[in-house]
């Protein structure tokens, strides 16, 4: 891949939004069928490329990528025509003689869409569903790192589209620079805060609209209090842990929990590891690996560094890069490990007494917003005020995760975990701009807005215009 090939395919696919073919919504709803058929004819590569570079059973690649992909394509089908219509409004008396003004929602034209190794289907087709669905042609900048997954992405979106309207280009962070410094009309990131102010210093540079989804700089919290189900809370965060080995954006980066239940809370958090994944986790085939050497390294050096803290795992195999849920035990809130995204399943456990579960938020909401925040507790109005409070991009109250299948809400974080949203309506809004158009009339034309702006005349203007405006 070169530049000048990069702005063949851009040039390419700006000649196509020209035509003004993708502003039809009967044929957008024709292109996402063609992606709901493609999706379903490679399924079982994808599920196999899964494995390959993520080590996820079919049920687990199912579960999380095409599964919830066909969940947002279904969603979009049903409601594309209602959130492409435009909408009507009352030009308003100040506007007299015009009645009508219509808010047309007009795609921005050729998007690129940079996605990770972490859900290559999910981050991927999750962000393209909605640029269709807003009338935009897109290029994919797929992962190195899941190599597999790249390759069935790009059979994939060859089948349904021709790359002048989508296309996926391959290659590693030279090929994104490519891709930044030619001129889109609307970015979508995934990936992290550093590179995040990257992608916004090149769209920059073109004014380009940027919609961000970022891990988080501090990673995401949860709350365990002395009166939640701790046995509940347990299997919910270990289920969550083991999930594609810990490596999602919005999954649990530290646990505080109540010095009152800790002790309780860990044995029953071995359980739980223990009754889903097994006691020997690296010869589990159900057990997801990291994406790469680096990745395990670095849960390797967290591992070594809090070694004598290790309460339970602390190991793994560097030849299938798996490495077992590891719970680090007590952790100081001020401490480095909780003050960046890991990634992995390490889960650092910082205890801190009940009482002061108000100063524990306070402290959490006073370093980078994260991209999630789950709380587990029976005092549902503390639950309450800490969600309405606390600056974050999406959370659950005695749950993990399930905030991201709702339909008709939006996903993604603020500050350094993320701007802009999508999912459903949201995401269509999010590669969609709005353009408002008065209708006038040659009738009935006042000339309040004309002048003379001194005098009486004016100063019956104004008057008229004054009780307009009540």
């Amino acid at each position: 891949m070169t530049p000048e090939r990069i702005h063949e395919i851009v040039a390419a696919q700006r000649a196509f939004f020209r035509t003004g073919a993708t502003l039809d919504v009967d044929w957008r709803i024709a292109q996402l069928k063609k992606l709901k058929e493609a999706i379903g004819f490679y399924q079982d590569e994808i599920l196999a490329a899964l494995h390959e570079d993520l080590g996820r059973t079919d049920m687990e690649g199912y579960f999380c990528d095409v599964g919830t992909v066909l969940l947002e394509l279904n969603e979009t089908l049903h409601g594309i025509r209602s959130w492409a219509k435009p909408e009507s409004h009352f030009s308003g008396l100040l506007c007299f003689p015009s009645a009508r003004t219509k808010v047309h929602k007009m795609p921005y034209g050729v998007s690129l869409i940079i996605s990770p190794f972490n859900f290559p289907f999910l981050l991927s087709l999750g962000a393209l569903i909605p640029a269709i669905a807003g009338g935009n042609t897109a290029v994919m900048k797929a992962s190195s790192k899941s190599r597999a997954c790249t390759a069935v992405l790009q059979k994939l979106i060859a089948r349904a589209f021709p790359e002048n309207y989508v296309t996926v280009i391959d290659g590693g962070h030279d090929v994104a620079d490519m891709c930044l410094a030619a001129r889109f009309d609307k970015i979508f990131y995934t990936g992290s805060p550093k590179v995040g102010v990257h992608v916004m210093t090149e769209a920059a540079k073109n004014l380009t609209p940027v919609a961000l989804e970022l891990g988080g700089e501090t990673g995401n919290w949860c709350v365990v209090r002395k009166d939640a189900n701790l046995r509940d809370a347990a299997r919910k965060i270990a289920f969550f842990k083991l999930l594609n080995s810990g490596q999602i954006c919005i999954n649990i980066n530290q646990v505080a929990v109540a010095e009152e239940v800790a002790d309780e809370f860990l044995k029953l958090l071995r359980a739980e590891y223990e009754r889903q994944i097994g006691i020997d986790p690296l010869h589990n085939p159900e057990y997801p690996k990291l994406i790469g050497r680096k990745a395990y390294d670095c849960a390797a050096a967290d591992a070594e560094a809090y070694r004598d803290r290790i309460v339970m795992g602390g190991w793994g195999d560097p030849e299938t890069l798996r490495f077992e849920p590891t719970v680090i035990y007590p952790v100081k809130i001020d401490e480095e490990i909780v003050r960046r995204e890991l990634f992995s399943p390490i889960l650092p456990v910082v205890p801190f007494p009940d009482a002061e579960a108000d100063k524990l938020m306070e402290t959490i909401g006073s370093r980078e917003h994260g991209l999630s925040l789950y709380v587990f507790t029976k005092n549902r109005k503390w639950a309450e005020k800490v969600m309405a409070k606390q600056q974050f991009g999406g959370g659950c109250i005695n749950e993990v995760v399930l905030h991201l299948m709702v339909r008709g809400v939006p996903f993604n974080g603020t500050g350094h975990s993320g701007m802009g949203a999508y999912h459903g309506e949201w995401g269509f809004r999010e590669f969609t701009h709005p353009k408002t158009v008065l209708y006038g009339s040659t009738r009935f034309n006042l000339p309040l807005r004309e002048h003379p702006y001194t005098g009486r005349i004016a100063d019956v203007k104004l008057k008229i215009l004054k009780l307009m405006e009540r």
